[in-house]
């Protein structure tokens, strides 16, 4: 099987964190980033996009999208191709290429789809399209042998990622569970140095590390950050 698996980084565009967002004084450009997971099984795509918003929205985060359409296109697939659709969550710049794939499973935490369908939370027309197939989930699953989604909750409630077993080892796609990969790296680090022993104060990290730490991963990627981690030793 580890001849057929394929993973392939899809660029949906960007938008700009006003200032006010990014803790700083300068407004921040960030990446929109997809992804499409080839198996034995069929193809995942984790992330959709940027979808279309209010006018409000819009001039606030100034969105440059590209086409998810597009975008699959360079990577040889079309939208029917698609077997699961995985969202990080249901923000707008997730789940906006979603209604293109009505009738295709959406695979999302019970908690994040609930909370997404009470308003006020993201565009509702990105949520409930016509073909809107969702498959809730109640915590961690093996969607496929060797595929994981894995709750990762703290930028939402019903935030998951997506761990992937690959002949040259684990993969996780974190989606928005961090801005950063060097804030994925700093609370790495800080799990290994409680670990080992090391005397408080220490960085707390998410419980759900642990977790993620247990599939030995090989590579982290994200969804606002083309940086990807990569262990520098096995701290275990």
């Amino acid at each position: 099987m580890g001849n057929n698996n394929a993973l392939r980084r899809l660029d949906l565009g960007y938008f700009v964190r006003p200032a006010s967002e990014t803790g700083g004084p300068q407004p921040r450009v960030e990446p929109v980033l997809a992804y499409l997971v080839r198996r034995d099984e069929g193809l995942i795509l984790f992330d959709t996009g940027v979808g279309a918003v209010d006018p409000e929205t819009e001039a606030h985060y100034r969105p440059q999208r590209r086409a998810l359409e597009g975008a699959l296109a360079a990577a040889g697939v079309t939208p029917a191709d698609i077997s699961l659709v995985v969202n990080c969550h249901l923000h707008f710049d997730h789940c906006g290429g979603n209604p293109l794939l009505g009738g295709k499973p959406i695979l999302v935490q019970a908690v994040e789809l609930a909370t997404a369908r009470r308003g006020g939370y993201t565009i509702d027309e990105l949520i409930d399209f016509p073909g809107a197939t969702y498959e809730e989930l109640n915590g961690e699953v093996e969607v496929w042998p060797g595929v994981w989604i894995v709750p990762t909750p703290g930028h939402t409630d019903g935030h998951q990622s997506l761990v992937v077993r690959q002949s040259d080892g684990t993969v996780v796609l974190a989606g928005q569970a961090y801005d950063f990969a060097s804030q994925f790296a700093s609370d790495h680090l800080a799990r290994h140095a409680a670990r080992q022993g090391l005397e408080q104060p220490l960085p707390t990290y998410q419980r759900w590390l642990e977790r993620l730490s247990e599939f030995d991963p090989q590579r982290v990627l994200f969804a606002h950050d083309c940086s990807v981690w990569e262990p520098s030793h096995h701290s275990g």
